[in-house]
């Protein structure tokens, strides 16, 4: 099949299109760099000519809150829209587990809105939620210091390796179209503060972890079940202390 990945040269839409590749697709990377603007339309017409299906792993460069908003309901309103013209079958989208429970952070919402209008599109779609990567560790850490301490709020947390997102979102994509969500975590559930504390000693980084309940994850109070799937959810099988990233130490 022609599969397009849209975000197809960043951390997850690059390894989609190795992999889809190494299995005989036609994968094709879509970004600003390759000349495909979503956020203009430049370029859509013509990477979508003769496609059987459409990943969309791309992120908004901003994420102040109305930023963001106006990057995905932009890209993905465009997107779609030169799905249908092109006669596109699956639309398959990238997400995050726990949107709808923190509507208040602004990235959540930008991420629910472009949801919708997926949901309202008559193109058939899967939407993959995942939880937090693991290169992402470090700058959530980063997000999370105060004063030259690490503060976070003692919740479970689930990451998973990118890894291991691009194999869910590859098989998910090369499948019939679910018209509904898929979620996808880590092989392992951790307490958040005590996972950054560990991870923090494995850097060689002095910095102090602080659990505090009321500690702010970019900007939103956490509850006990904000970020780890609730129900059944498909697993990884790259674990943390297995991941050749997680002793790197530096920025």
């Amino acid at each position: 099949m022609k599969i397009v990945v849209v975000g197809g040269t960043g951390l997850i839409g690059s390894k989609l299109v190795t992999m889809l590749g190494e299995h005989g697709h036609e994968a094709v990377a879509a970004a600003p760099n390759t000349g495909v603007n979503t956020l203009t339309g430049e370029g859509l017409a013509e990477v979508l000519a003769g496609a059987q299906v459409v990943i969309d792993v791309s992120n908004s460069p901003s994420f102040e809150r109305a930023a963001v908003l106006r990057f995905f309901e932009t890209s993905t309103g465009n997107l779609l829209a030169a799905e249908a013209a092109a006669g596109v079958g699956h639309h398959v989208a990238l997400s995050i587990v726990g949107t709808e429970r923190m509507p208040d952070n602004g990235y959540f919402a930008a991420k629910i809105a472009q949801e919708r209008l997926i949901e309202k599109s008559e193109i058939p779609f899967s939407l993959v939620h995942a939880t937090q990567f693991f290169e992402f560790t470090r700058s959530i850490a980063d997000e999370a210091t105060v004063d030259g301490k690490v503060h976070l709020a003692p919740v479970p947390f689930q990451p998973i390796a990118g890894d291991d997102v691009a194999q869910a979102v590859g098989r998910t994509a090369v499948g019939a179209p679910l018209n509904g969500r898929v979620e996808i975590a880590g092989p392992e559930r951790f307490r958040m503060d005590e996972f950054f504390r560990q991870a923090l000693a494995a850097w060689d980084d002095p910095r102090e972890v602080v659990t505090d309940p009321h500690a702010r994850y970019f900007g939103s109070e956490l509850s006990e079940l904000s970020l780890v799937p609730i129900d059944d959810a498909t697993l990884g099988t790259i674990r943390y202390e297995d991941w050749p990233g997680r002793n790197v130490t530096g920025k």
